[in-house]
């Protein structure tokens, strides 16, 4: 507990049949903040001391928060603050990408417990949902074997995947993934995990990991510009993750860009896909995140040329973003090699003047993220986590009714 720095919390509300939402405002303002004192979280969230207790009661009945030795400052009476208890919910990330698969266990505060990956065959579906299966079964094993009630504490299973979805592609497109967007993948995972399973995509999924533990925590406007072997935008607004309609909000990486004079998708020209075309180095190479990352720390001339290229069209993407939704920041995040990312990033500089140019500016209107090839899965696991306990409308739509 300091009470020397403010404390980051959602507003909850003493209006009646509001106690779901107060119970996220609560869990929250202890993941951002740390060990908080009863009064504190009733100043942080302008609820009574009467609910914060209510639901402190609650909550440590529930094994969710616990409390730690009462501090004294000065004259007063001595305050108890309380922690999140991390062994209080685990959830099961999945990664579904073009030639592998990646599993991740995180516990409530998204400490990583235990991971593993596999190599995903070539047919598609037809054999790769028997690996993911066995894949998830694993870590829920060796998860098991490190928490004995993590069973019973099990929230869900995240599942990412390049998108967009329900769109209709013809053949078999590496960009799209056909077969795996026709292949009833929600229904196969419930039944064979026996959990509740919701799917976004990889963009969105690295976006809830820098909202949970990343560059994005505590920020209500950012945008994750996430680069893979496609491109995306993870999209923070109003301190949500925004989705669309349909799931597919943010696949910048299919605008059509017409510098050439040929329309061409800018994740045709700018993502890791078009690198690695560039280097005529195979994506399905297990090496291949190392052998990037030394070329980039050797400066390659095949890597900076890729560079001089791509940040031109990076450099718009930012600018589009800012003028769409005037975020506090722009991250760039996802599986790109740590070295890469930072010379994109340094490349990028200076960014076109646009609206995010502002004297007050207290955070950088484009910054690094997370450059971990596990950001989506980690993304993927943390979504069941934010389902079950982040402040969310929905929630005070669902207690209302």
């Amino acid at each position: 507990m300091n009470d020397a720095r403010p404390i980051r919390a959602k507003s909850g509300t003493n209006h009646e049949g509001t106690s779901a939402h107060n119970r996220r405002v609560m869990v929250d303002a202890l993941r951002m903040n740390g060990a908080l004192s009863r009064a504190d979280l009733a100043r942080a969230t302008k609820l009574t001391k009467q609910t914060v207790s209510n639901i402190i009661d609650e909550l440590e009945q529930e094994g969710l928060v616990t409390a730690q030795e009462a501090v004294r400052k000065g004259r007063g009476q001595p305050s108890t603050p309380y922690r999140l208890v991390p062994e209080g919910a685990f959830a099961i990330g999945l990664q579904i990408d073009r030639h592998l698969t990646r599993a991740i266990a995180v516990d409530l505060v998204g400490n990583v417990l235990t991971r593993a990956e596999a190599n995903l065959p070539p047919d598609g579906p037809s054999h790769g949902a028997t690996v993911i299966l066995e894949l998830i079964e694993k870590v829920r094993r060796d998860l098991a074997g490190l928490v004995a009630q993590s069973e019973r504490r099990l929230v869900g299973l995240g599942a990412a995947m390049p998108g967009p979805f329900g769109v209709e592609a013809t053949g078999d497109d590496p960009w799209m993934m056909a077969a795996w967007q026709k292949f009833p993948l929600l229904e196969t995972l419930a039944t064979g995990t026996g959990l509740g399973v919701r799917l976004q995509n990889d963009a969105a999924a690295c976006a809830t990991a820098e909202r949970m533990v990343g560059a994005a925590q505590g920020l209500d406007h950012a945008v994750c510009l996430y680069l893979g072997y496609g491109i995306g935008a993870g999209l923070i607004l109003g301190g949500e993750l925004y989705s669309g309609a349909n799931g597919n909000a943010g696949e910048i990486g299919m605008a059509l860009l017409s510098a050439s004079g040929s329309p061409t998708p800018l994740e045709h020209r700018a993502s890791l896909a078009s690198l690695y075309q560039h280097l005529a180095i195979d994506p399905a190479d297990p090496g291949v995140y190392v052998m990037v990352n030394e070329l980039a720390l050797k400066d390659d001339v095949r890597i900076q040329s890729w560079i001089e290229e791509a940040v031109m069209d990076l450099r718009w993407s930012v600018h589009l973003i800012e003028s769409l939704f005037d975020p506090q920041t722009v991250i760039l995040c996802g599986g790109a090699p740590e070295a890469l990312a930072r010379r994109l990033i340094e490349a990028m500089h200076p960014l076109p003047s646009s609206i995010a140019d502002r004297r007050d500016r207290t955070i950088p209107r484009f910054q690094l993220g997370m450059t971990d090839p596990w950001a989506v899965a980690l993304g993927a696991a943390a979504e069941p986590i934010s389902r079950a306990f982040d402040p969310s409308f929905a929630a005070i739509l669902k207690d209302s009714l």
